[in-house]
């Protein structure tokens, strides 16, 4: 689901493209869950916390519903934020 416009300028604002070594370089990805079309991505810099809301409903294997953008955490680093699977959040779930 794409960003309302307004979002889209904010979050655009804080962007930084991405170094060599970008965690994500070389890797393809689809469209939608399941498609063959593939994106056209820009890489960025990883070190943009946003806050997202996410439902945790799987509907064979597959995620019901995408995650929501909420707001950018700028009181936040990427050092703040344990790697995905991993920390408390993780552990709560």
């Amino acid at each position: 689901m794409p960003l309302r416009p307004d979002a889209a300028r904010q979050v655009a604002e804080h962007l930084s493209a991405a170094g060599p070594g970008h965690p994500w370089t070389g890797v393809t990805l689809a469209s939608a869950w399941g498609s063959r079309n593939v994106l056209d991505v820009s890489l960025v810099r990883p070190d943009l916390v946003a806050e997202v809301s996410a439902d945790r409903a799987v509907d064979q294997g597959v995620f019901r519903h995408p995650l929501r953008f909420q707001r950018i955490r700028l009181d936040v680093t990427a050092d703040d934020v344990p790697p995905f699977g991993q920390g408390l959040a993780a552990a709560a779930g």
